[in-house]
């Protein structure tokens, strides 16, 4: 487990990341959210897009939004008396989605991005549940394109990078103007992404990951943690890391039928309790592709390598 940094953190503040980038932190800290959601402002000019615009109310791990909808509050000081022309979101976890109908409804913007999503049964989840609020204007294509505001006086152009993995709707978005890319839960500069079937598919979210890889972005902003200024590292590490839980897997299968939680207890050694729930969820996802694969099967709750 990755340690969170010690308060005070830059909660409800806008910092400025780069010319065309503001970052806002949602108060939503938790084991699975690192020190909360992070909503980003682009744009510099008469006209701003949001990306993430956050949970609304109180945060994912219980903590009081005490002004009734502050976070939102802290997006609409941050934009100040700039247009807001776009509310775009990566997908649809709770941490992520739902203070997007709040903030249209102050400023009338309208909400574009990932498509919606909501599973009513996807067992027990390690991380954020889906919203059920979130109601999309306009769902972007990969490679489709918005802008706003004037080119060389603070607009932007965004292009949708479709990354299913994390889950099946999860988009990224290119500022073309800078080279950023904003990759939501996709990669994230503090731990890896939980992927969680039904809807999480590690066989899509390796090849997302390679997607981002043989890309030239000059840093990636996550929805948690710092940004990150070595792309094609933090991603071939990512990778790398992956396909070494894959090959544990099979070895502690070759050495004889498995049910989850024992794999977990030997391949996550020292693991903070709280996060036991999102390694099996990860765990079970290598197993569904080795399954699809042919090299494993199961029967009931019991997984082990075909004769």
């Amino acid at each position: 487990m990755v340690d969170i940094p010690p308060k005070p953190w830059p909660t409800g503040l806008a910092e400025q990341l780069e010319p065309l980038v503001r970052r806002v932190l949602a108060p939503n800290p938790s084991p699975y959210t690192f020190t909360g959601t992070e909503t980003y402002i682009v744009g510099a000019g008469s006209e701003v897009a949001v990306i993430d615009p956050g949970p609304a109310g109180t945060g994912e791990a219980g903590h009081a939004d005490t002004n009734g909808n502050g976070h939102v509050a802290a997006i609409l000081s941050a934009i100040g008396d700039a247009k807001l022309v776009a509310i775009l979101c990566t997908h649809t976890h709770r941490d992520h989605s739902p203070a997007a109908a709040p903030l249209k409804a102050a400023t009338g913007a309208p909400i574009i991005g990932c498509a919606p999503l909501v599973l009513a049964d996807d067992g027990p989840r390690a991380d954020a549940a889906f919203d059920p609020t979130y109601h999309p204007d306009r769902v972007l294509a990969d490679g489709e394109r918005i802008s706003g505001g004037i080119v060389g006086e603070g607009g932007w152009t965004l292009e949708a990078v479709a990354t299913p993995g994390h889950t099946s709707n999860h988009l990224c978005y290119s500022l073309v103007e800078s080279g950023a890319l904003f990759t939501g839960d996709h990669v994230m500069g503090w731990s890896t992404s939980v992927v969680s079937p039904p809807d999480g598919d590690m066989a899509a979210y390796m090849a997302s990951l390679q997607k981002l890889h043989d890309r030239a972005d000059r840093v990636l902003y996550p929805a948690h943690g710092p940004a990150v200024d070595k792309p094609r590292q933090l991603v071939r590490g990512m990778m790398g890391h992956r396909r070494q839980r894959e090959s544990q897997i099979v070895r502690l299968l070759g050495d004889g039928p498995q049910q989850i939680p024992a794999m977990v207890a030997q391949m996550y050694k020292g693991l903070d309790p709280r996060l036991a729930g999102a390694a099996g969820r990860s765990v079970l996802a290598h197993l569904v592709d080795l399954e699809r694969q042919g090299r494993v099967v199961r029967s009931g709750e019991v997984w082990t390598i075909p004769n």
